[in-house]
């Protein structure tokens, strides 16, 4: 059974999830998109800041960019929470940082907590913290976005799989891990914020991803 932190862990939890979330909150997609000139990425396709919105900018570098930075953001935070967290807390400490950097690209401090829908930071954040969990998600994601097309629906069956998965591998009981009930937490969010997405999905409006040229 899970004992109590004591009071010195529970100021540095605190400190590694204002870490997280303030770190989540740092909105690559649309510093990149200002500095290469394109404008306000907010008043551009979705509105969305994440990489999917910044592919429809027409740069295909800077919606690389933007996925790879928003998921780096997401694994730094977690493995910053590791080497500042002792052993014997860190399962608890580290699941909290992943599920406040999620937060933090969700709902950021410095675009007035209007942000992106935590697809690319949570994938980081769990491969951080739980690296099979994370490349399942991955996989699922590939897999799934390559065979509908629908970049939305890769997601949305990561999020769905990965607590199950996680479950699996660190057990049934939330006592016995903080892992399971982040990823849990986390995916509810991405989840949540895709809420637009799955009604498209379901009425069949959804944006297809085009084929390449041959």
């Amino acid at each position: 059974m899970m004992t109590a932190l004591p009071s010195y862990a529970l100021w540095l939890l605190a400190a590694m999830a204002f870490m997280g979330y303030v770190l989540g909150s740092v909105p690559f997609g649309l510093i990149l998109t200002n500095a290469a000139g394109l404008g306000d990425l907010r008043k551009i396709g979705s509105g969305n800041i994440g990489a999917t919105n910044v592919l429809r900018t027409g740069r295909k570098d800077l919606a690389a960019a933007t996925l790879g930075l928003d998921a780096a953001k997401g694994a730094l935070a977690v493995a910053i929470a590791w080497i500042m967290t002792p052993p014997d807390f860190s399962d608890r400490i580290l699941a909290v940082t992943a599920l406040a950097v999620v937060v933090g690209h969700c709902y950021p401090i410095f675009l007035g907590f209007k942000g992106g829908k935590g697809v690319a930071t949570g994938l980081g954040a769990l491969l951080a913290l739980s690296p099979i969990t994370g490349l399942i998600g991955c996989a699922t994601w590939l897999g799934v976005a390559k065979l509908t097309r629908i970049s939305s629906a890769g997601a949305l069956a990561a999020f769905i799989v990965m607590p199950f998965v996680t479950l699996a591998l660190y057990g049934f009981s939330f006592q016995t891990s903080g892992k399971p009930m982040a990823v849990l937490l986390i995916s509810l969010l991405v989840l949540m914020r895709h809420s637009a997405n799955i009604g498209r999905i379901l009425n069949g409006t959804e944006p297809r991803v085009p084929p390449k040229q041959k």
